[in-house]
């Protein structure tokens, strides 16, 4: 609240200097254009929560700017108002919209049941003085409430084709760490339709493509389609796999379709036989240890974070060992949710993702990796979110991330916090639910492409600062126009596909 008080402030200050300026020095007289107020006010709006009022005063703030033909302040106008967009957009239902919801999605649900969930578990966002909850919150109730959630799996969860990998009886003699490798093939494509393109301008456009790492080999990118405005790329080693493209608006004459073939081989990771004996030391002045022990945007080290990772790990100072018992840690404490990535992306002061979960105990599998990440990182142990997509729930690629934590001697050594929680999820014997657990505690299924090995991987050239993209993950296109009028990032994700099939 310190924070937006201030803001307010400094925008208000900012008008007063201006008129003041008038006052002293007629040569300098500086009166503030229309343009110029709403922008402000929008400023001010936003600093004190009301988000949707913000965005139309920096909607007003646009086309003011537009109309007098300013287009550097009409993009940042623009930008402003795509961000207060973003800051509430994931949080559309009242107090009885939400408590519809629940009802609706967790029949025989008590009127306590839900005053708790909405007043005190609840995600949910103040603009405007009213408070607004996250658009999935009857699926997050039953996330956190595993006898209502075994009730929809019964019939929706085929949880036998999920654990073949962790249940299989035919892993002896494998030695590992990489086998039973799948070739996969497949083509990703987006395709934005003619009239919601821009139409003027430069689009740029970020596609994501399979990276090279120790599991996922021999990747392939051909048939990459315009390919006169690739710019960039096709990059497919180091820490993000993309091609970049610069397309101008008036080279497209119907919808843009932009494709690639793509192909890798993944490999299971099988790690469950580490000796914490023979765990080497860590060289801490090499640049890949200091760089994932580190902060980042979305791996938050803090005091807080240490403390409570050193009250995980207790008297333990072996680093595999203490690796392990964050893992548990967090399938017990931290149960799996959807979460508002946009918001958290966007909103003023910057949340890291890792830091809202251990702080209001949400988060998906990108969230709950992240923390993982940094519990680890602030004992000194490297550790990273991977992810792109997975095939294991069924033949199509979904959305993913999972941990890696580094081990002199070892290498990287998986983990898979969400899909080990997925067992909670379903009524099966307590012997198997532990093996489920215990297999993707260090081991990994090979039905995964990886598209970058840490969140907010950079790439080059670099997505501009001022644009408003959602920065933590590449899964999809990330998409920027100085000259849209909608928020095409946001939108054009719709527009894009991977399918995969395995060929051997």
């Amino acid at each position: 609240m310190r924070y937006r008080a201030i803001i307010a402030l400094l925008a208000v200050s900012a008008l007063l200097l201006v008129f003041a300026a008038g006052c002293t020095a007629a040569t300098e007289e500086k009166i503030p254009s229309p343009a110029d107020e709403a922008y402000a006010r929008g400023l001010a709006e936003y600093a004190n929560a009301n988000y949707r009022i913000a965005e139309e005063r920096f909607a007003e703030a646009f086309a003011l700017y537009t109309d007098v033909g300013d287009p550097d302040k009409a993009k940042a106008a623009r930008n402003a108002m795509f961000r207060a967009n973003r800051t509430y957009m994931e949080y559309p239902l009242d107090a009885a919209a939400a408590e519809a919801a629940l009802r609706e999605k967790v029949p025989g649900i008590t009127d306590e049941d839900i005053t708790d969930w909405l007043e005190n578990r609840a995600q949910k966002i103040v603009s405007e003085n009213e408070t607004l909850y996250f658009y999935d919150v009857s699926s997050d109730y039953l996330y956190a409430h595993f006898d209502e959630m075994r009730k929809v799996t019964a019939t929706t969860l085929d949880f036998d084709y999920i654990a073949r990998y962790a249940w299989s009886e035919n892993r002896s003699g494998e030695t590992g760490p990489y086998v039973n490798p799948v070739r996969y093939e497949g083509v990703e494509r987006l395709e934005i339709p003619f009239e919601a393109l821009p139409s003027s301008g430069v689009l740029k456009i970020w596609l994501p493509l399979p990276v090279e790492t120790e599991s996922q080999r021999n990747v392939t990118v051909t048939n990459l389609s315009c390919p006169e405005f690739i710019v960039a790329g096709p990059v497919t080693t180091g820490a993000i796999g993309y091609v970049y493209y610069e397309v101008p608006a008036g080279a497209v004459n119907g919808n843009l379709v932009i494709s690639a073939d793509i192909g890798f081989t993944s490999y299971e990771q099988i790690f469950e036989d580490i000796d914490p004996a023979k765990v080497g030391e860590y060289d801490t002045s090499d640049p890949e240890y200091l760089l994932y022990t580190a902060s980042e945007r979305n791996i938050e080290v803090t005091d807080a974070i240490r403390e409570k990772a050193l009250e995980i790990v207790g008297n333990e100072t072996n680093p595999h060992l203490r690796a392990q018992m964050i893992y548990y840690h967090i399938i017990k404490t931290y149960p799996y949710s959807h979460v508002p990535h946009g918001s958290l992306d966007t909103r003023d002061p910057k949340v890291a993702e890792s830091t809202y979960m251990f702080e209001t105990g949400h988060g998906d599998c990108g969230t709950q990796s992240m923390l993982f990440a940094a519990f680890c990182r602030s004992l000194g142990i490297p550790a990273r979110a991977i992810g792109g997509y997975q095939m294991l729930l069924s033949e199509t690629p979904g959305t993913h991330f999972w941990a890696e934590y580094y081990l002199p001697g070892y290498g990287w050594v998986p983990n898979d916090v969400t899909v080990a929680e997925m067992a909670d999820w379903v009524t099966i014997p307590e012997e198997k639910r532990t093996a489920f657990k215990d297999y993707y505690a260090a081991n990994l299924d090979p039905t995964r492409l990886v598209i970058q090995k840490n969140v907010d991987a950079p790439m080059d050239p670099a997505i501009p600062d001022d644009a408003v993209v959602f920065r933590a993950v590449r899964q999809t296109p990330a998409i920027v126009s100085d000259t849209a009028e909608d928020d095409m990032d946001l939108f054009t994700s719709e527009f894009f596909s991977i399918s995969l099939a395995a060929v051997d």
